[in-house]
């Protein structure tokens, strides 16, 4: 939480920055901006990018969803797949060593920047005199190289790419809000100063908080306890400790049925196993054993795919009553009707993006197959913390859904998610970002 010594730094405007390149960055981007009231800006529209920009950005934007959803066609999508993973390409930690000297990608932004690209939001920087906050490395690169002073820039991964940092690390005055100790141990390898590097923590949206002492969070997590764990299994094993922690486990909803979250990416790359997921749930969802969310996100041609399989699976008097759809028309409208539904959710199937880090909220995270080699990082570093578990076949959910609720694992993936995971990413940015 913010110090008494950041309170007496001079207030300074702070400009939140992001992009519209899958809702990692934009999420990251709207818990900070709705902490401090004030708008996220994205430097690839409209007023920081002219409407020449914006193709630029655009291009970019559709070449890689494009390249996100063939990798997930199976045979066919293994020579993309092997395309997005050099893309997204990051080198073993081990041994230690330097890692600092720029790449293509890095020579490439570079160019980027000096052709042109950026000039929006440096004007606007220099006319504000704002502190850059930014969820994307491209903003803080593009500002520092304009000579900017105050940039802060929200690592949305649990490691990163060499793109994410600047040709000469020792020079830059990029200061780094890492989500995990690995994001810092990778920021120190590609040369950025020990003293630029904050591990901070991911920013979560602070109404899934529920305010400093978390007494909202742990009425949900208690709750959440008892429907992931109907035989009691798990809370039997560690009575004492939920005891001190959470407080007293509400009886009245055992036996509810728990609330599966399935959410695919921006880019739409995996809405296809929805509808196995479908088959496989049906007869659960039919007997109100199992409730089931799809999420489409602002993708109203997946929204349509999901009810057509469902209603092929006899599931159409289901809607509201055990299945729901969530998709909305704009980013904005989508991310806050999803951390409504993330306040209901018992346990939230996604692949390894940004939602890795909401494991601290007390969600079990159930992982689809990654999509580039930083959600497979984002995917281990969760597992190594107890948090997240591997799907198993989608066309046998039902089967080993129902095995993880009766042994209680699911119920011990959510309890590691909460004690182990950081949960106050959003303040502690924006305590460093009024402090420079």
């Amino acid at each position: 939480m913010p110090s008494p010594a950041a309170d007496r730094v001079p207030s300074r405007p702070i400009t939140v920055v992001s992009i519209d390149m899958g809702y990692g960055h934009l999420r990251a981007a709207h818990a900070l901006a709705d902490a401090l009231a004030t708008p996220v800006l994205e430097i690839d529209r409209a007023p920081l990018a002219g409407p020449g920009e914006e193709g630029r950005w655009r291009r970019v934007r559709v070449g890689y969803e494009a390249l996100s959803r063939l990798s997930q066609v199976p045979l066919l999508g293994r020579p993309t797949r092997r395309l997005l993973e050099a893309i997204t390409a990051i080198p073993h930690l081990h041994p230690h060593r330097d890692q600092s000297p720029p790449t293509a990608a890095v020579r490439w932004l570079e160019r980027l920047a000096r052709s042109g690209v950026g000039e929006g939001l440096v004007a606007h920087l220099r006319a504000t005199g704002a502190t850059l906050l930014t969820t994307f490395y491209a903003p803080a690169v593009i500002a520092d190289l304009a000579g900017a002073e105050r940039i802060v820039c929200v690592v949305t991964d649990a490691d990163l790419n060499r793109v994410w940092v600047p040709r000469d690390p020792g020079r830059s005055r990029i200061h780094y809000a890492a989500p995990s100790e690995r994001a810092g141990r990778r920021l120190r390898a590609y040369g950025v100063p020990p003293e630029r590097i904050h591990l901070t923590g991911f920013p979560l949206p602070g109404e899934l908080l529920g305010g400093t002492d978390l007494e909202a969070l742990r009425q949900r997590l208690a709750a959440r306890l008892v429907r992931l764990d109907p035989a009691g299994a798990f809370r039997a094993q560690l009575r004492d400790e939920l005891a001190h922690l959470v407080g007293p486990l509400p009886v009245d909803v055992a036996g509810e049925a728990p609330l599966v979250t399935f959410a695919v990416g921006g880019a739409g790359a995996q809405a296809g196993m929805a509808r196995a997921l479908l088959r496989s749930l049906s007869t659960p969802i039919l007997a109100g054993t199992i409730r089931l969310a799809l999420v489409a996100g602002v993708r109203a041609e997946v929204a349509a795919s999901f009810r057509l399989w469902a209603e092929n699976e006899g599931l159409a008097g289901r809607f509201g009553n055990g299945l729901e759809i969530l998709c909305e028309d704009t980013v904005p409208a989508y991310l806050a009707r999803f951390n409504r539904l993330l306040e209901r959710t018992d346990v939230l199937w996604t692949k390894p993006s940004e939602l890795t880090f909401f494991a601290a909220l007390g969600i079990p995270l159930v992982f689809a197959r990654p999509v580039g080699v930083h959600e497979r990082l984002n995917r281990r570093w969760a597992i190594q913390r107890g948090a997240g578990l591997k799907q198993d076949d989608p066309r046998h959910a039902a089967e080993w859904l129902r095995e993880w609720l009766d042994d209680g694992t699911l119920a011990a993936t959510a309890w590691s998610g909460y004690v182990r995971l950081p949960k106050f990413g959003t303040p502690r940015v924006i305590e460093l970002a009024r402090s420079l």
